[in-house]
């Protein structure tokens, strides 16, 4: 019997991929991908673009650090890996400093905004779908501004990093509309919350 699938179960297949850790399917904005390098060291791709047989993680700490422990990226490879010792951090890293080209990219383009006064009028506006706020940021400040149904909040940048976003020296609001990089934002948030958040409770909302 042949079986028939659907277009929309393909689109579906092809946004997924197995973790080498748990072995769950997963989509592949709550995943990293690594390509081991022509010299078998581990290479994380920020990017997901690099060629070579993509080595997918769920992007956690905890999970991450078992793959790293139990030499699970050699077995994926099926070839001797060399890991880099501050693989966690380099992972880290480069997801932050993408999510902060991709927030300065969406100011640049008029799609994000910062100020607590203007992040305030875009929230009561319904124009933005996703709210950044500080970690580090005062909780009864950050209380006062609140998205309504439907975004997506997130608290996985301190005030010097949302703030370098914007060419400032700190922030502690700010706003994106639906223009077209509030998804990848979204991505990118949910991949670095999943490496600093420690616990699901921690992870992005809406």
């Amino acid at each position: 019997m042949t079986a028939h699938v659907t277009e929309t179960q393909a689109k579906a297949d092809a946004t997924m991929r197995k973790c080498i850790v748990t072995a769950d399917l997963c989509p592949k904005s709550q995943m990293v991908r690594f390509v081991v390098g022509p010299d078998g060291t581990l290479v994380f791709d920020v990017l997901g673009k690099l060629p070579g047989r993509g080595i997918w993680v769920t992007s956690e700490r905890s999970v991450l650090e078992k793959a790293v422990s139990k030499a699970l990226f050699a077995r994926a490879a099926k070839a001797p890996v060399k890991t880099p010792g501050e693989l966690l951090d380099q992972v880290e890293k480069a997801l932050c400093a993408r999510l902060i080209s991709l927030i300065a990219l969406a100011r640049k383009s008029g799609n994000a905004i910062t100020g607590s006064t203007k992040v305030k009028d875009w929230v009561n506006s319904e124009r933005a779908v996703v709210l950044l706020q500080a970690s580090d940021g005062s909780p009864r400040e950050k209380s006062r501004i609140r998205l309504r149904e439907n975004g997506k909040y997130s608290e996985c940048l301190t005030k010097e990093e949302l703030g370098g976003a914007f060419g400032r020296d700190f922030a502690v609001h700010a706003a994106l509309d639906a223009g077209g990089l509030a998804s990848r934002v979204i991505e990118e948030a949910t991949r670095l919350e999943g490496l600093r958040a420690p616990s699901a409770e921690k992870r992005m909302k809406g």
